[in-house]
């Protein structure tokens, strides 16, 4: 596939690269995804969504937002099976990147490559704010990252990470509301605190 040319604020970028878009829970990363995959759509390239196969929290196909946005999407096992399923695609989108293996790395490099314009979505923050998965890679091979941020909701101010509020430890965890609220930096700090508090006194 030959590489084409287009401008953004007047830059010259090519169709070939790796568009990432990171960031807490409820920071908007599905629903720029979604915008960024329809307007594809509508200038008639040939377009493909990804998603992990675990994430079936909204729908077991389409890539839903929490707004309640969607797009169809192919659910997949691995990060293998985009490489062999995209082909004959001009872009191709991922979801929920950091639960895919290291090789959704590799893959989206290949793909850009070929000239696929390729768009990664992600949380690059696990509930104890570190770096999770295969996102801080992508980050670094990425030729545009875009830094999605929700509303802390404790203090009003930029919320840096996704705070846990139901127990558990594991880092894969999938949940809503219910389970997650978006903290900036200092009340995540204080949470941990509280959280720390009240095991110490648990076991006491």
């Amino acid at each position: 596939m030959s590489l084409t040319i287009a401008e953004r604020n007047g830059e010259i970028m090519r169709q070939g690269r790796v568009e990432v878009i990171c960031g807490s829970m409820f920071s908007g990363k599905t629903e720029e995804l979604i915008r960024r995959m329809k307007r594809a759509k509508f200038a008639k390239q040939r377009v493909e969504i990804f998603k992990p196969s675990i994430d079936t929290r909204y729908s077991e196909e389409d890539v839903v937002s929490h707004e309640g946005n969607s797009i169809p999407s192919t659910p997949v096992d691995s990060s293998a099976s985009i490489l062999l399923m995209s082909a004959d695609n001009e872009v191709v989108g991922v979801d929920e990147a950091q639960f895919f293996d290291p090789g959704i790395v590799d893959v989206c490099q290949e793909l850009a490559s070929r000239g696929v314009r390729v768009i990664v979505a992600g949380l690059d923050l696990d509930f104890q704010g570190r770096p999770f998965g295969p996102m801080p890679a992508l980050c670094a091979i990425a030729d545009d990252v875009a830094k999605q941020h929700a509303i802390c909701v404790r203090c009003g101010a930029l919320a840096y990470v996704s705070h846990r509020i139901v127990a558990g430890e594991k880092q894969v965890m999938l949940g809503e509301k219910q389970e997650y609220e978006p903290l900036c930096r200092h009340c995540y700090q204080e949470a941990t605190k509280e959280s720390e508090g009240l095991r110490v006194k648990g076991e006491r």
